[in-house]
């Protein structure tokens, strides 16, 4: 007797697409007006649909985060990916620092949140920050190959650290003090010179 076919993915029902759209679109707007310890239940009221409902699209708060930024981390990594390629390895590595500031700024405590998922393994963001971890790690690398960068510099975790802390800085203080502080560690990193080919 052959062995039963795989039965097709059903696609999710048209209503439950719906559903899922329109909390990532409050929950969007709150984040954006209140940071990311918005209230749920207010999310899940203004898309219309029970508590239940949201929780069976996002078990978790950092679940419906990771969701609302996949767009926006797939739009940063290609960005990372890039600049790999950049003439100018030291700036590449001064561009991606500022890049990760600006995408860990989207909402209000989300640089908390990212710090906190680079060593959970648990958490739902955590693939996407060692990913860009390991975008910092090979553009430090670059530059340090090219001599833009100091022998003594730090690691992508490091840098990660610091991009985090600018973002905090960012949100709590203003832009403008974490822009300067973000120019005084990046002018102590690089060096002088930026040759043109990391190899």
């Amino acid at each position: 007797m052959p062995p039963p076919r795989p039965q097709p993915r059903r696609r999710p029902r048209a209503d439950a697409r719906r559903n899922r759209e329109r909390l990532l679109a409050e929950a969007d707007t709150a984040f954006a007006e209140q940071g990311t310890h918005a209230s749920l239940e207010g999310i899940a009221r203004s898309a219309g649909v029970a508590i239940g409902t949201l929780y069976a699209h996002f078990p978790t708060r950092r679940a419906l985060i990771g969701a609302l930024l996949h767009e926006r981390n797939e739009t940063l990594f290609a960005h990372g990916e890039a600049l790999l390629t950049h003439p100018s390895p030291g700036l590449a590595l001064a561009e991606w620092v500022r890049a990760v500031i600006e995408h860990a700024t989207a909402y209000q405590g989300l640089a908390a949140v990212l710090a906190e998922g680079v060593g959970d393994e648990a958490s739902e963001l955590h693939r996407s920050c060692v990913r860009m971890t390991d975008l910092g790690d090979r553009l430090l690398a670059r530059a340090r190959t090219a001599g833009a960068l100091r022998r003594d510099a730090t690691t992508g975790a490091d840098m990660f650290a610091l991009m985090n802390a600018a973002a905090w800085i960012s949100e709590q203080m203003s832009g403008e003090q974490a822009d300067r502080l973000v120019d005084l560690v990046m002018s102590g990193l690089l060096t002088t010179t930026d040759p043109v080919d990391a190899g």
